[in-house]
């Protein structure tokens, strides 16, 4: 297998590289966490003028129909350079748009940058089980009523659109009976509450009170969602994947500067041998993580739902344990200051801990590995 980037792959990657080291430094960055907003309308312009917006959508839609592996190429730099903007949240949004079909003129928005998108999923008692919806959508004359309130809706607040799943029949953690809707933002009975999270993104409780969805707002078949919902899940665990790999590159580079600039007993730090030992742990998370990441890029799109989830599962297990390890020796090997917030190393710490946490955990991934049909027989063997 060829894992060599395209020249295309490539450009994009430098492309984002530029613009964030000219126009997205961390002071930059800081800045506009700590604006009203939480987030930049001028760089927001950017990625969608270098084509990111349009990536993921297909050429009939205005895009550039991007698969997975350009996606990784791109995740992986906004996560080097902390890019707090609702790129992922609008990519997620807009992968729930392409597998239901129908829905071109909300792409043609994407691919402008004109429309931004946020997915509604998680509810106060799902944890990290996305089937656990209490949400409930019950048919009327004109199309559904939904109740129900959604917790962490990432960049919801800042979303002109909403994907939301809700329950029109089954049981409230089953498969079956899952359906998903697009809407407005302002539609009557939608309350939005923004805030800041812990790694300066930001999220949203959302909550929907005698909400009325016209037929036009379904995506997909009324009850048939569920595959949608767990395809969608692991495309979106696949491009966190790409963006927590950025992230440790970036932590694991300036853990590496630290060591070989500070000074102690009149030598740097860097040439004591237990760090040393300590950076080269590091690298083989970092290593790992790559190769788990790519793998996840590469089988994401399996027409084959097993293979997809055996490989996406395995492949968010493991960066979650890379994550939670780079992390963790990054600021203990800079000290107190690590934990500071005048040093990017807390800040990717704070992210990588983030990731960890959404769409699944390293337990709710293994579990879910484990539980796929095979798994006993091969273990057995």
């Amino acid at each position: 297998m060829d894992f060599n980037f395209t020249s295309e792959q490539l450009q994009f990657a430098d492309a984002l590289k530029r613009w964030i080291g000219r126009d997205y430094s961390f002071d930059v960055r800081r800045g506009i966490i700590h604006s009203d907003s939480g987030t930049s309308s001028a760089a927001w312009a950017t990625l969608a003028e270098l084509g990111m917006t349009a990536l993921p959508v297909a050429e009939e839609h205005g895009g550039f129909n991007g698969n997975a592996v350009d996606m990784f190429v791109v995740m992986q730099e906004l996560g080097r350079g902390l890019v707090v903007e609702p790129y992922f949240a609008t990519v997620l949004g807009a992968e729930f748009l392409r597998l239901t079909g129908g829905q071109a003129a909300l792409l043609e928005q994407v691919a402008s940058g004109e429309l931004k998108l946020a997915c509604a999923l998680g509810e106060r008692q799902s944890r990290h089980d996305m089937f656990d919806i209490a949400t409930r959508a019950v048919p009327n004359a004109d199309g559904w009523i939904l109740d129900g309130e959604k917790k962490v809706v990432i960049h919801g607040g800042q979303a002109g659109m909403l994907v939301v799943s809700a329950r029109t029949g089954g049981e409230q953690r089953g498969q079956d009976g899952v359906s998903l809707f697009v809407l407005p933002v302002d539609t009557a009975g939608i309350t939005i509450t923004d805030y800041r999270t812990l790694d300066g993104q930001r999220a949203a409780d959302v909550r929907f009170e005698n909400v009325q969805a016209p037929r036009a707002s379904l995506l997909g078949q009324e009850g048939g969602g569920g595959d949608i919902l767990d395809a969608a899940l692991d495309y979106g665990a696949s491009l966190l994947c790409a963006e927590a790999l950025g992230a440790m590159e970036a932590i694991f580079a300036a853990t590496l500067d630290y060591l070989k600039t500070r000074q102690q007993f009149g030598a740097p730090i860097g040439k004591f041998q237990a760090l040393q030992h300590r950076m080269a742990d590091m690298y083989i998370h970092l290593e790992q993580a790559r190769s788990m990441a790519l793998l996840a890029a590469v089988k994401v799109g399996s027409l084959d739902a097993g293979e997809r989830r055996r490989a996406v599962s395995a492949a968010k297990y493991r960066i979650n344990q890379a994550a939670r390890y780079v992390g963790q020796q990054a600021v203990q090997l800079h000290g107190g200051m690590g934990v500071t917030d005048e040093l990017p190393a807390a800040h990717y710490f704070k992210r990588l801990s983030t990731i960890e946490l959404t769409l699944g955990d390293a337990d709710h991934h293994l579990a879910r590995f484990m539980a796929q049909p095979g798994f006993s027989a091969r273990a057995a063997a």
